[in-house]
């Protein structure tokens, strides 16, 4: 049975407008992301990798296009509609952690429902279950500082989890992490992914992209290769 796309790019084009000249990262994309995938985004400087990474997160919009995310086209949102889908749609999890110092791991784990209204009085078990869940039952009260790099990923990677997000959208999430510790996060990432999760995740690492089911690789603003289950099959130009 085919699984539902719950990510549609058709035709996307970003264009920075940087007065004398514009450059174009992203020339028209196309491709589908289904529920439940696990999806690498890789290329080297300049691929547009960054500027997709953004209009996915729903950070930037696309100068034409569609970006379809469930049933919503939110290529044209204003400010506050993709802040909302921001917060309720998606989980980010950082390269740097993006972890509030003042805050504990609970608290951290809470933030983005913090920033739609909810209360963490109403929410502390919830977030409680996604620590244990990532391995730091013994680390509730425990502030960023305190933390080991793995630990701080390991909060995020919670946090990205707390708003029941349609999909896991990941910068580079190991980058900042030894080897070791490394597999520890991709391991977690693998079983989120096993649970159904959808995850899509932008690295320049092979040792990253090879847990993927798909690898897209973009040159020049361009999909190059959409890479599935090993066997490679070069885009058209």
């Amino acid at each position: 049975m085919a699984k539902h796309s719950i990510i549609q790019i058709k035709d996307l084009k970003k264009v920075y407008d940087l007065g004398a000249f514009k450059v174009q990262a992203l020339k028209g994309l196309n491709f589908d992301i289904e529920e439940g995938s696990y999806t690498a985004i890789m290329g080297p400087s300049g691929s547009g990798k960054s500027t997709l990474l953004n209009i996915l997160g729903c950070l930037d919009r696309p100068s034409s296009g569609a970006y379809i995310l469930g049933d919503d086209d939110v290529a044209h949102m204003d400010d506050k509609e993709l802040s909302g889908v921001r917060g309720s749609r998606i989980g980010f999890i950082f390269q740097s952690y993006n972890l509030i110092q003042q805050l504990n791991v609970v608290e951290n784990i809470h933030v983005p429902l913090f920033y739609q209204g909810k209360d963490i009085s109403d929410h502390y078990d919830h977030c409680v279950k996604l620590a244990e869940k990532v391995g730091l039952a013994d680390r509730l009260d425990h502030r960023p500082m305190q933390l080991s790099g793995g630990q701080q990923q390991r909060v995020a990677v919670a946090r990205s989890l707390v708003n029941e997000p349609l999909m896991l959208l990941a910068d580079e999430p190991t980058g900042n992490l030894d080897s070791s510790t490394e597999q520890e996060i991709l391991d977690i990432l693998d079983e989120l992914h096993g649970e159904g999760r959808t995850l899509v995740i932008v690295t320049h690492d092979d040792a990253v992209a090879e847990r993927a089911e798909r690898v897209i690789h973009l040159k020049d603003g361009l999909v190059d290769q959409d890479i599935r289950k090993g066997a490679a099959k070069a885009v058209a130009k």
